[in-house]
């Protein structure tokens, strides 16, 4: 079964449910059905045709999703695009991809423009632009088109989509999808969350990020209901919840932060939520303590790559172990997790050795499963570096424990090495949020004539709250060795965040790895 095949599912099963709330419009899956085929039907007579690049550029609406499954029946390959990039950005994507067609928004009126000027695009298509010569509208190829579906021979091993990394380290590069890879992911989710009909999901996470995108699928398949909000808000997605009785979502660590921090949060009615799903970052321990409190539902820490379309681990707890003291289900909650359904999951040493499940060995995780990309656009040395023998190597640090469990605690390049001894970010991060006072931290490695590098740790407090660089780095020292704690403190008023959500290693490490210690 290709993408293509699952509307269809869901227009035989429940034609007549509603399917969409965005904003004012509210439609059911029979609606939608229409308005997918007859964007078909306005692809096919502008000449896109199965193989070629489409991108989009557009914070979330239902015409997002609408163009995911539009491209999906016609085997053209969808390049979604982080909204929050540079004019010089867009155009190494808009080259690379060589898409030819692109649609967005009103609001990016001003870099499109630019962009149009700079490349090859021959088309922007624009969802809320009626009255722009330069351009066509979204609903009038929606309205004056048939919903005809072409009949186009899809295979499992054709690309679905092209995402491109956020660039943290060096060119961003595209990360191929197959039909078959996001269609897995989604049975896979079904599975494991036990997605039905009586969902309703928010897709507050941004859509050209696999941290939602995936569920545009998976939601269908199962007749859920999708609700949609232009981007994360921290005040309206807790109101969201409330109104639209949301069951289920993921978000990123940063955004629950802000959430569960926000002076309204205890203010409105949770009880539709079944399950909170955070991924995209490591959480710390003590913020899912509160998500727990606050929202009182099933948590489910999520880890996964673009490269994995995306879960890799979900933090479920097995049966056996939900019988144990509330404080130790957390501390399970709060680990990465064991390995998801679609995939096998391995964390070796240098030699290529399983590691001990311990808790105290570090391995580099790698995987494989149908779920795994076959490469890198364009980029077959790139392709080469990451997948050996089969076996896609994450570049992400972790230990396991006996139940198969694993907790990330670094990435490869984020590791720091200090006097010789190895001090995981993740680690100190997590102890900096147990700080009362703290609303956010970054923990990085800065060059020390002495050490190597030594600890920086960059903070941002919470409303009201006070604190000095002594204090935090004596805290850190009550719960860590001596070495891991800080040995600097920089306050801030905000950390850099990516287009998804996550705080902006990479930018944090350019700020101050050049910045004179004290």
């Amino acid at each position: 079964m290709t993408l293509n095949e699952l509307l269809a599912k869901a227009l035989r099963l429940w034609p007549e449910k509603e399917a969409i709330i965005c904003g004012d419009v509210r439609m059911n899956y029979r609606t939608l059905g229409k308005r997918i085929f007859s964007l078909c039907t306005a692809f096919k007579e502008l000449g896109i045709k199965k193989g070629d690049r489409l991108a989009i550029v557009h914070e979330n609406h239902h015409t997002f999703l609408e163009v995911y499954f539009a491209t999906a029946h016609l085997g053209i390959i969808l390049v979604p695009i982080n909204t929050r990039l540079s004019i010089n950005e867009l155009c190494l994507i808009i080259e690379d991809s060589n898409a030819s067609v692109i649609i967005s928004q009103s609001k990016f009126y001003d870099i499109l423009r630019q962009l149009l000027a700079k490349t090859k695009i021959k088309e922007i298509i624009w969802t809320d632009f009626p009255e722009k010569e330069d351009g066509l509208y979204y609903e009038k190829l929606v309205n004056e088109s048939g919903p005809f579906i072409p009949p186009v021979c899809i295979k499992d091993t054709d690309i679905a989509q092209i995402y491109y990394t956020s660039g943290t380290t060096g060119r961003a590069k595209g990360v191929i999808l197959t039909h078959k890879n996001v269609k897995t992911h989604a049975l896979g989710a079904i599975a494991e969350l036990h997605l039905t009909d009586r969902d309703n999901w928010l897709h507050a996470a941004p859509m050209f990020h696999l941290a939602d995108a995936w569920a545009t699928f998976a939601i269908t398949w199962t007749g859920g209901r999708h609700v949609f909000i232009p981007a994360f808000e921290a005040s309206s997605v807790l109101g969201i919840i409330e109104k639209n009785k949301i069951t289920i979502t993921n978000l990123i660590p940063t955004m629950l932060n802000m959430m569960v921090n926000h002076p309204d949060a205890k203010k409105h009615d949770y009880s539709s939520l079944r399950i909170l799903m955070s991924g995209g970052a490591p959480i710390a321990p003590e913020l899912v303590k509160k998500i727990t409190d606050i929202f009182k539902c099933n948590y489910i820490q999520t880890y996964g790559m673009t490269e994995t379309s995306p879960y890799l681990t979900l933090s479920i707890l097995k049966e056996h172990l939900k019988s144990l003291p509330w404080k130790e289900q957390l501390r399970y909650k709060a680990k990465t997790g064991r390995e998801f359904i679609t995939i096998n999951l391995r964390v070796i040493d240098e030699r290529g050795r399983d590691i001990k499940k311990d808790e105290n060995q570090v391995g580099e995780i790698i995987v494989q499963g149908d779920t795994i990309t076959p490469g890198y656009w364009n980029l077959p040395c790139e392709t080469e570096k990451v997948i050996k023998n089969g076996w896609l190597y994450t570049g992400d640090l972790a230990v396991m424990d006996e139940e198969g469990y694993i907790q990330i605690v670094d990435r490869k390049k984020d590791m720091i090495i200090t006097g010789g001894e190895n001090v995981y970010s993740t680690e100190v991060e997590n102890v900096l949020y147990m700080h009362p006072a703290i609303l956010e931290a970054a923990v990085i490695g800065i060059p020390d004539k002495h050490w190597g590098e030594s600890v920086k740790a960059v903070v941002v407090l919470k409303k009201g709250y006070h604190t000095t660089e002594k204090e935090l780095i004596d805290f850190c020292k009550k719960h860590l060795a001596h070495y891991k704690a800080p040995k600097s403190v920089d306050f801030t008023a905000f950390l850099p965040k990516t287009g998804s959500g996550k705080i902006h290693k990479k930018k944090i490490r350019e700020k101050h790895c050049n910045r004179p210690e004290k």
